[in-house]
């Protein structure tokens, strides 16, 4: 028991230091743009009901730009990094790859080929709104194909599921481009989507999500213990009485959730997902249930910057956010390739 509690001790230190980072990159986040806000103006406006802190001195416009704008995209952008690096963990858990990442069993490909055909259709007078939706159906359509053609091979172990995502995920990117060259006028915008973008308008694009993504991490972060377990393998697991499929199939669709909300407001931003899980494990271990929280947070984090690297690089214009992800992201990947190989 006082080991227990010793191990819990320590884990606290790690999350309250991913906490602490979140917080003053998601404050300095808010100071950055081309209209002029200190980050003592962000502090009283945000908690100017607060003694002491003093009343807000902002104008009517800064405060429009603040809540509509620039909050909005911050508090986005931690959801779809905290859930692209949550979704990544989980994965890897599942799968027991360190290379595995959210967009492996097609959803990638599945959400592309949806906003694809969404955006072509926008000329027939379909909303703007049709775009996410039409990722998101298509993320979670590319997933269940990759588990009925699993089931149809056999048990749904980790490598059937991985190769039945790479068949769904090749025939839905062929698909895609095919629509793609049949309607050339809108490559522009689709590529733009690809390359990932957190635009909002509000907070439209937060409400909408949100809902997914909590249950999404609330499921995902309720099974780290049993996430340890299976990383034994499948037939100790099962002799201590857990079975791996239900779980595999448990987290696999709770992180498929989460992916799909994540992909349908940001578009296909990559690397995330193997980034931070690696770094965590570098910093505070392997167990899931110190890996899974610490991930949701600083993934938060991490995207939160790249954001801001995204929109200040090249202002006043915008970098796509997956330009950003990758130029970290395929460096550390080779890395990981590397370690993994040196490990065999």
């Amino acid at each position: 028991m006082r080991l227990l509690a010793a191990q819990s001790r320590l884990r606290t230190g790690p999350l309250v230091l991913s906490l602490g980072v979140l917080v003053v990159v998601a404050a300095v986040a808010t100071t950055l743009g081309p209209a002029d806000i200190s980050a003592g103006q962000v502090v009283r406006e945000v908690f100017g009901g607060i003694p002491l802190v003093g009343a807000s001195d902002l104008s009517g416009q800064a405060q429009a730009i603040l809540w509509q704008l620039r909050i909005p995209r911050v508090v986005l952008g931690a959801m779809v990094g905290g859930m692209l690096a949550l979704a990544g963990a989980a994965y890897q858990g599942v799968f027991r790859n360190p290379l595995a990442d959210p967009y492996l069993l097609g959803v990638a490909a599945g959400a592309g080929f949806g906003a694809t055909i969404a955006i072509g259709a926008r000329g027939a007078g379909f909303p703007d709104a049709l775009v996410p939706l039409a990722a998101f159906a298509g993320a979670v359509v590319a997933v269940i194909i990759t588990y009925a053609l699993g089931k149809t091979v056999g048990d749904r172990t980790a490598t059937t599921l991985i190769l039945a995502g790479v068949a769904v995920a090749s025939f839905f990117t062929a698909v895609q481009t095919y629509v793609q060259q049949r309607n050339t006028e809108t490559l522009r915008e689709v590529y733009a989507w690809i390359l990932g973008r957190l635009s909002t308008t509000g907070w439209k694009e937060v409400v909408s999500v949100l809902p997914y993504m909590v249950v999404s991490a609330t499921v995902i972060l309720l099974h780290g213990r049993l996430l340890d377990v299976l990383a034994v393998g499948d037939d100790e697991a099962q002799s201590l009485g857990v079975s791996a499929s239900r779980v595999r199939l448990v987290v696999v669709a709770a992180a498929t959730l989460g992916t799909a909300a994540a992909v349908a407001v940001g578009g296909l931003i990559g690397f995330v997902g193997i980034i931070v899980p690696h770094a965590i494990r570098l910093i505070a271990g392997w167990s899931y249930r110190i890996v899974l929280p610490l991930s949701l947070v600083f993934g938060a984090a991490f995207m939160v910057v790249a954001d801001v690297g995204a929109r200040t690089v090249v202002a006043p214009a915008e970098l796509p956010i997956g330009v950003v992800t990758a130029f970290f992201g395929a460096p550390f990947f080779m890395l990981v390739l590397r370690t993994s190989r040196e490990a065999l």
